[in-house]
């Protein structure tokens, strides 16, 4: 059993146009920081070429980030399924099996970085310690580069959570950055707004 990888981008479109998120009733869509939208613009502005390095699965995060961060498939990582060629009523298709073929998490996002894009990024960017290797993996090199962790905790307008965290635990990464003096931003102090829709109001 497994699910026809051409059919996933259209169930993944289909669920984004009527999905809400339940605290704040809006569409998914909605809920994109404000200020990676400024970072990317500023990035693109300046000739940088972006990736987006995710644990999600990447037929989800090609749908979803293309659409709202207008990053184009083949320069988006994550989580893979291994994948079967298959034959459809005579043609050949690619089928999703349910078994992971690589976790795009922790040590695994340097890896995938190294293998898909082949350069150490000069900028790289987390807010868990899912991304502690690659923030390390980064910046472990002569020359300039800039590691930077956002930090959650504005529980008004999104929400407080980090070293006690069962989702997005950032611990580890978070004295990290202290011992490398990384940057980190504090979503509540450092954050205008958090939400573009917010900024409406």
């Amino acid at each position: 059993m497994g699910h026809d990888r051409p059919r996933i981008p259209v169930q993944v479109s289909r669920w984004l146009s009527v999905a809400r998120h339940p605290r704040f009733d809006r569409p998914y869509t909605d809920l994109v920081f404000q200020p990676m939208l400024e970072l990317l613009d500023y990035l693109r502005a300046n000739k940088f070429k972006i990736y987006i390095v995710s644990g999600g699965d990447i037929e989800f995060m090609r749908v979803w980030a293309t659409r709202i961060y207008g990053v184009p498939p083949e320069q988006i990582i994550g989580s893979r399924l291994k994948t079967r060629l298959v034959k459809r009523d005579g043609k050949p298709a690619l089928l999703r099996l349910p078994e992971f073929e690589f976790f795009n998490n922790a040590e695994g996002k340097p890896i995938s970085i190294r293998k898909f894009i082949g350069r150490r990024p000069i900028a790289a960017f987390g807010n868990s310690d899912g991304d502690l290797q690659m923030l390390q993996w980064a910046t472990a090199t002569d020359g300039k580069r800039l590691a930077l962790i956002v930090r959650h905790t504005d529980r008004k307008r999104e929400w407080s959570y980090d070293r006690k965290a069962n989702i997005g635990h950032l611990d580890k990464a978070l004295d990290e950055a202290t011992r490398q003096k990384w940057l980190v931003v504090d979503m509540k102090r450092d954050w205008k707004v958090v939400y573009p829709f917010q900024s409406k109001r």
